[in-house]
């Protein structure tokens, strides 16, 4: 039987080293099964966190040979012959132990964007285009994968601005709700910091849902925070009217 050579990041927080596994390549086996292949027989004190084992969870998020992906999506037979296997966690947030990495941040992000807050008395019929426009975002795993590659949350560590990707998505399908009465342009522009993405696709790239993060939910909140703070035209007829 073929054999699989892994290189698995071990340790925890800010020590660790990598340590070598050979594992027996069955048919149809994800880098999930090779990882649980180790636990079982191996060493059970690894520590990975998964779920469905369906790519739906979004548990299993690492990187593989750098890249950052879903574990239960990550096929054996995608690897060369021989290939060495690198395994580690995600980077932009801190690391617990082994494969494990601490998203929290994320949830208390979440908490902060203005909930979907539909029009009152309104009578819920709207045109089926602009339902499908915003239901693109409801594909959302929440794997966080975009948020490990966004180079202003990963390389210049900009959380205290910057809301990341998946958030962008967020507040893109509650501003483009067609019942959606909120106004969150101004947490665009200054909390979630949409101006700091410099439209690099690196997110898009990434997601497993294959959701057109940066085209259709950044692009278009760049374009309605312009509309709404910067286009001088915009702004003449809105000081006209709030005179009136």
């Amino acid at each position: 039987m073929a054999e699989a050579n892994l290189k698995v990041f071990r340790g925890e927080k800010d020590s660790g080293t990598f340590e070598n596994y050979k594992v027996p390549i069955e048919e149809g086996m994800v880098v999930l099964d090779a990882i649980h292949y180790i636990q079982q027989n191996m060493d059970p004190t690894i520590a990975v966190r998964w779920n469905c084992k369906a790519a739906k969870c979004g548990s299993c998020s690492a990187e593989v040979n750098g890249k950052p992906q879903l574990l239960c999506k990550s096929r054996m037979d995608k690897f060369e012959p021989g290939e060495e296997i690198t395994v580690q966690p995600i980077k932009t947030f801190p690391h617990v132990k082994d494969l494990v990495a601490d998203v929290s941040w994320n949830y208390e992000v979440n908490k902060k964007i203005v909930p979907f807050t539909p029009q009152p008395g309104h009578n819920w019929v709207v045109y089926q285009e602009d339902i499908e426009r915003v239901q693109e975002f409801r594909k959302c795993i929440e794997c966080f994968l975009c948020q490990n590659v966004c180079h202003v949350l990963r390389d210049h560590n900009r959380k205290d601005g910057f809301y990341g990707p998946r958030f962008m998505v967020r507040l893109a399908g509650l501003e483009m709700h067609p019942v959606d009465s909120a106004n969150r342009l101004k947490m665009v522009k200054e909390d979630a910091g949409v101006g700091f993405c410099n439209i690099t696709k690196c997110c898009t790239e990434v997601c497993p849902e294959d959701i057109h993060i940066t085209d259709n939910a950044i692009i278009p909140l760049k374009e309605r925070v312009v509309d709404e703070f910067y286009d001088p035209i915009a702004k003449f007829f809105k000081s006209v009217f709030k005179a009136k």
